[in-house]
């Protein structure tokens, strides 16, 4: 059993939880992911590693409520015990594997949409800590769905806030926010004409599509995760298929992180879709039966 020692919601709908998994804290590397379930008749859930504590032994998982098995995992309290807390899974970032040399002197863009931004602070954490300068792009619905602002401004360089209502930061998308630094860098008004070595984004399927299309004229490496496909996380019920460079790949034990540029979106938009009717169905059910305890 997997004790969560702390537990706080960082929006309506999104829960931060830090679970104690001593084994898994020390294994966990940036961009990988873990499975739980909340009880014994529970769905197996993949979640990205938000953050690990090698010390403490704990790592934080964050949890946004859009059906019946992320309702019941946000339903736990502190001092409840996760039945399943297995990890870590899939591959590591690539720039994990890099050596000091490799590494020193790049800067690269992060672009964070929602949720994303969970998995996207642990690789900023990360390259923070081995002196890669950072910029980060985070985009929300309005200032109340921000999470890890404060976290994410104390390991970055620059942080840009979009959202949609403009309540907070830039109104409007974040590909609007990463057009205008890329023409500013072009133009030698931004990073004193100093161009990202590589970008990464992270969020939903449709934003990330989008992110693609606006950095590929400049040329730009975009890395993308396709964690948001995963079912059963480990390769087992195909659920996550995706097509990689006309090749058939699985999220879960290929990735989760790909070249966007060889990322069949609107197929992977496709699959994504394929089960809302039924997730919908449980996710009232589960309603129900929250509601009667």
């Amino acid at each position: 059993m997997y004790k969560i020692i702390s537990k706080r919601f960082l929006t309506p709908i999104i829960c931060l939880m830090e679970v104690d998994a001593p084994r898994m804290a020390k294994a966990a590397k940036p961009g990988q992911f873990l499975i739980v379930r909340a009880h014994e008749k529970g769905e197996r859930i993949p979640l990205t590693i938000c953050d690990y504590d090698s010390e403490k032994g704990t790592v934080t998982i964050v949890t946004q409520i859009v059906g019946a098995s992320s309702r019941q995992i946000c339903h736990l309290n502190e001092g409840d015990s996760f039945v399943d807390f297995v990890g870590p899974l899939g591959l590591p970032s690539e720039f994990v594997h890099m050596s000091d040399d490799e590494i020193k002197g790049k800067k690269i863009i992060f672009i964070a949409g929602g949720l994303g931004t969970a998995p996207v602070y642990p690789q900023v954490k990360y390259l923070h800590s081995r002196g890669v300068s950072v910029d980060v792009i985070i985009g929300a619905k309005n200032k109340d769905m921000i999470i890890f602002e404060n976290e994410m401004r104390a390991i970055c360089n620059n942080l840009y806030i979009c959202t949609d209502d403009g309540s907070a930061g830039r109104k409007g998308l974040v590909t609007e926010q990463l057009k205008e630094l890329l023409d500013g860098i072009e133009a030698g008004t931004v990073n004193n004409g100093v161009k990202y070595d590589q970008a990464v984004a992270i969020g939903p399927m449709i934003m990330m599509k989008f992110v693609s299309i606006t950095a590929k004229p400049y040329g730009l490496p975009l890395i993308v995760s396709l964690n948001t496909l995963m079912v059963d996380g480990t390769g087992m019920c195909g659920a996550c298929r995706v097509s990689i460079g006309g090749k058939t790949k699985f999220a879960c034990v290929d990735g989760p992180e790909f070249d966007a540029y060889l990322v069949d979106f609107n197929e992977a938009m496709r699959r994504q879709g394929m089960y809302k009717n039924i997730e919908t169905e449980a996710d009232h059910k589960c309603n129900i039966g929250l509601d009667q305890k």
